[in-house]
């Protein structure tokens, strides 16, 4: 296995400090403040770690301040409710005293039920598009390495096969509308509380960006400030985030210096894996501002 991708398995593995208490690690992925899917995944794994017999089929979190990538996480659990179907945990993330996340999260036990789902985009196989890594040495081959901010520049654990081409350098006002492939770059074991930790911590890639393109922004455009705001995931059939799935994302509205977006993830073969959906702060800059 590719060291990035242990290094990831390793940073959701949290650190048990007593029954409802853990520790988790930070990791710089090129910005000013540590990922949000990083704190997203390791709070998932904290409330995992205290529930037995149930799989998660829903989160919903709001981030509450930047992250400081230097010092490590403390999430603490609160088990809400353990039913005989259900089970609920709220989890804090708290780092120099202070809450960075709140997170909610609900469990069941299998069972059966009715059926139904959206039907899958029809776009090319993941097999026939480029790799995002090829459109980001075609990037430097046009802009001096150093200009580029760090996160464009470092490898990630995971494959992305976009769809549309990027729109990092020069972008236009465009369809809000995101259509990309992922998985981890190597197989990982079977755990499936592992790879719903992994979904929900790369879920919180390209959502808040596809919210900018209607409006000529990118992640490189100075004058737009980004960041998420909440998230909600809900898992919805079985999945494996070491094969290849479809994130759909669209963004349906923008108002208030705020961006809404919302995606459904799909496994290869058409089943709906799981629904996201997300607001973010989109907010242009103005003299007045800065």
């Amino acid at each position: 296995m590719r060291a990035i991708l242990e290094d990831l398995i390793h940073l959701l593995d949290l650190e048990r400090l007593d029954t409802n208490l853990f520790r988790g690690e930070s990791r710089d992925i090129g910005t000013n403040r540590v990922f949000g899917g990083q704190v997203l995944g390791q709070a998932l794994a904290a409330a995992n770690r205290t529930v037995e017999e149930r799989t998660v089929h829903s989160l919903h979190a709001y981030f509450l301040r930047q992250g400081d990538q230097t010092a490590p996480i403390i999430y603490e659990v609160d088990r809400q409710r353990d039913g005989r179907t259900y089970a609920s945990r709220r989890v804090v993330a708290i780092q120099h005293g202070r809450p960075i996340l709140n997170l909610a999260a609900s469990f069941q036990r299998p069972e059966e039920g009715v059926d139904h789902q959206a039907t899958m985009p029809e776009v090319p196989d993941p097999e026939t598009l480029k790799d995002a890594q090829e459109y980001r040495r075609e990037l430097i081959d046009r802009c001096p390495e150093a200009s580029l901010p760090r996160f464009l520049r470092q490898d990630r654990p995971f494959e992305f096969r976009p769809v549309q081409p990027p729109q990092i350098v020069d972008p236009v006002p465009s369809e809000p509308r995101v259509d990309i492939w992922f998985k981890t770059v190597d197989r990982i074991g079977d755990d499936d509380a592992l790879h719903r930790n992994i979904l929900a911590y790369v879920s919180d890639y390209y959502l808040i960006t596809t919210a900018a393109r209607p409006h000529g922004y990118s992640l490189l455009s100075k004058e737009l400030m980004l960041a998420s705001l909440d998230h909600a995931l809900w898992f919805q059939r079985p999945f494996r985030v070491d094969e290849w799935l479809l994130y759909s994302i669209e963004s349906p509205s923008a108002s208030g210096a705020r961006g809404l977006a919302r995606g459904l993830i799909f496994r290869q073969d058409g089943t709906l894996a799981a629904a996201v959906a997300q607001e973010g702060l989109l907010r242009v800059r103005t003299r007045d501002r800065e």
